[in-house]
């Protein structure tokens, strides 16, 4: 079996290849019918690959040695950026919107940008789970990934629901942060806040789990030779 490096370049080709598809697939639907028609697609996949560069950078750096100091810029922007990742599951609302193409096509479109994006954020939080618990231990690695998992969860409810965006921490803080206190500090006076909230984190988090578990496999193998 390859090494952690191997397993993750793997990895990482396979969605290089699965985001090409994506594109591939939008432009098909651009040439069959109207150019631009669900631009959206791909900024929002764009958007998705940002934690993962972070992330990689985090993991490749902790490896040289490099200190926690300068590893916590990256890894804030990891967590930044996170929910833009498992945010283009939600992109599925917009399919049946527009008539212009075979309703089939659309569905293959959204679902292969859909996946492609949350594996996009599933290898980077896995990524960030092995740089923590090689420092600090398995369970401070588990909590890094629920904690991730919920403020995917509430990103995404924050970009869907109330349209803000992972830029706006730095161009518009104040409003944001406004939003933010209000859902957090009283949050059963926002039911719509917390049922997302709690929706999308219990989703995110049997996917992970189910991916981590096929992820463990090669060393189950190992260890029972």
């Amino acid at each position: 079996m390859g090494s952690m490096s191997d397993r993750r370049s793997l990895a990482l080709a396979a969605l290089a290849l699965a985001s090409a598809f994506c594109v591939s697939l939008l432009v098909a639907r651009w040439v069959y019918s109207e150019p631009g028609a669900y631009r959206f697609l791909a900024w929002n996949l764009f958007l998705a690959w940002i934690p993962l560069v972070a992330a990689v950078a985090v993991y490749d750096m902790h490896r040289r040695g490099v200190g926690l100091s300068r590893l916590l810029p990256l890894a804030a922007l990891w967590l930044l950026f996170l929910p833009n990742a498992p945010y283009l599951l939600t992109d599925l609302i917009h399919l049946g919107s527009r008539n212009d193409a075979p309703l089939w096509f659309d569905l293959v479109l959204f679902s292969a940008f859909a996946w492609t994006g949350a594996f996009l954020g599933f290898l980077s939080i896995y990524l960030m789970q092995v740089v923590v618990r090689r420092t600090h231990g398995a369970p401070l690695g588990w909590a890094l990934v629920g904690g991730s998992l919920l403020a995917s969860g509430f990103g995404i409810y924050l970009g869907r629901s109330l349209r803000w965006n992972s830029w706006d921490f730095v161009t518009s803080p104040e409003p944001l942060l406004a939003d933010v206190w209000a859902r957090v500090s009283d949050p059963l006076s926002h039911p719509r806040t917390l049922g997302m909230t709690v929706a999308l984190t219990a989703l995110l988090s049997v996917i992970y789990l189910v991916l981590y578990a096929f992820a463990q496999l090669p060393a189950a193998e190992r260890a029972s030779r």
